[in-house]
């Protein structure tokens, strides 16, 4: 099994960096033209820069980590999946929020995760139009900068927060709410509600500026790995029904999530979020 200490992954933190600073740059290219949107077979839309920021990525990762396969989400979407077999792999996501990119909003991301055994253990996420990036490494800590024209500034650490049952922030749509989610909710009905797209949700519980993220809805393992890295590595925990941590590679065919709950504050004793009908 490759070196995946949090030491040996600190030490490649600067290569990971510019990779994805590398593939910001050319989502923002494709972002600032008449791009094309293309439907894969689910039914999902991707553009040019969900593929030419994949490629960017795949050429990078096997530079920098070269025993280490990795699983991109336009390559599984075309058949495309290496053998993982030894439990440690990456996780990419070219363009979370295809959508809100394709409708020229802001709320998109780049996103690289790295998992071991089931559990990711680094990530990456990159908001190019925002010009944030966010990373953890656990057992290391996380990190949050600003992203100028080039490289990187004001890097600081993040953690999150404790949770105050009177003062809570929920990141949950306030459109196209599940009923499941919406009793989920009523648990709370003094709480603060924000919105926004893609791995940011997770990334605000990182940061410190909300409290729990309930997700009653699909995702793929791609959508989450990079940013579930970023807020375990600043103190927080992504949990399915029961309590038990979300883990990857649970399906092969698909890479599909269950619902999971996001929590900033571990302690913070919550309902559970039940499962699909």
């Amino acid at each position: 099994m490759p070196d995946t200490s949090p030491d040996t992954l600190e030490a490649l933190v600067p290569d990971l960096i510019e990779t994805m600073l590398e593939a910001g740059r050319v989502v923002m290219e494709v972002f600032e033209t008449d791009f094309e949107v293309f439907g894969k077979d689910d039914k999902s839309p991707v553009t040019e820069a969900d593929r030419r920021g994949e490629a960017i990525i795949n050429v990078a990762l096997a530079r920098i980590a070269p025993d280490i396969p990795i699983v991109g989400e336009e390559a599984k979407s075309e058949g495309h999946c290496p053998d993982i077999s030894g439990g440690v792999f990456w996780l990419v996501d070219p363009l979370d929020g295809t959508k809100e990119f394709v409708k020229r909003g802001s709320d998109f991301t780049v996103n690289i995760g790295l998992i071991r055994d089931g559990t990711p253990i680094a990530g990456f996420v990159l908001a190019p139009a925002l010009k944030k990036l966010y990373w953890g490494i656990v057992g290391k800590g996380a990190w949050i900068a600003d992203v100028p024209a080039t490289g990187i500034s004001n890097t600081q650490p993040i953690a999150t927060r404790a949770a105050d049952p009177d003062n809570l922030t929920i990141v949950a749509s306030k459109s196209h709410r599940s009923p499941e989610l919406e009793a989920w909710l009523a648990h709370f009905p003094k709480a603060d509600h924000v919105s926004i797209g893609s791995s940011l949700k997770l990334c605000l519980l990182a940061t410190g500026e909300a409290d729990l993220y309930p997700r009653l809805g699909p995702t793929c393992e791609w959508d989450t790995a990079a940013a579930h890295a970023v807020l375990v590595a600043a103190g927080g925990h992504v949990d399915v029904t029961g309590g038990t941590p979300l883990t990857y590679a649970k399906n092969l065919a698909t890479f599909l999530n269950p619902w999971f709950l996001c929590r900033a504050d571990a302690d913070f004793d919550v309902p559970d979020i039940g499962s699909p009908a």
